[in-house]
């Protein structure tokens, strides 16, 4: 799994960003990929990368 913390969290539209060293560019993720409350910036995650058309996407996101 890769490690990283939450960048960026927009919680009206329940999706983020986050950075990592385990990717090139910061890795998109949404609510649906993570269950529980709301992740907030800063926030140390693990989480698997999987290629979307858009870039790289989190999935089985966990909390730290």
């Amino acid at each position: 799994m890769a490690e990283g913390n939450v960048d960026f969290f927009n919680d009206t539209g329940g999706y983020g960003f986050i950075s990592t060293d385990d990717a090139d560019d910061d890795v998109f993720f949404h609510m649906e990929d993570v269950g529980g409350p709301d992740l907030e910036e800063g926030t140390d995650i693990e989480f698997d990368i999987e290629q979307a058309p858009k870039g790289p996407r989190a999935t089985n996101v966990v909390r730290q």
